[in-house]
């Protein structure tokens, strides 16, 4: 009769490296700390009225550009709004901030 072998579990502080060797690795402990997205530091620093504006701006040449063809109104509100926090959120990463 055959003679089964039984894995020897590895160790969890413990991974293979390369080589097929056991090296000790420490892990870095895990915050659970949530972070802000970079939406928030820019809404947080910027005044709501003036980026309604940018944004209602942003939306108003959206709507030139197709002619102003209705049905298109929230389309061009949501886009505006996205470009206008992309740019507002780089100006704040670019400035360290």
């Amino acid at each position: 009769m055959a003679t089964l072998k039984r894995a020897v579990p590895m160790p969890a502080d413990t991974t293979p490296t390369a080589r097929g060797s056991r090296r000790a690795t420490q892990k870095k402990p895990r915050t659970n700390k949530p972070r802000a997205p970079a939406g928030d530091t820019v809404t947080a620093l910027l005044d709501p009225q003036r980026r309604r504006r940018l944004i209602a701006e942003a939306a108003y040449y959206r709507a030139e550009l197709r002619g102003f063809a209705p049905g298109h109104e929230v389309e061009d509100w949501l886009s505006a709004e996205s470009e206008i926090d992309i740019i507002l959120t780089m100006g704040v990463t670019a400035s360290g901030n």
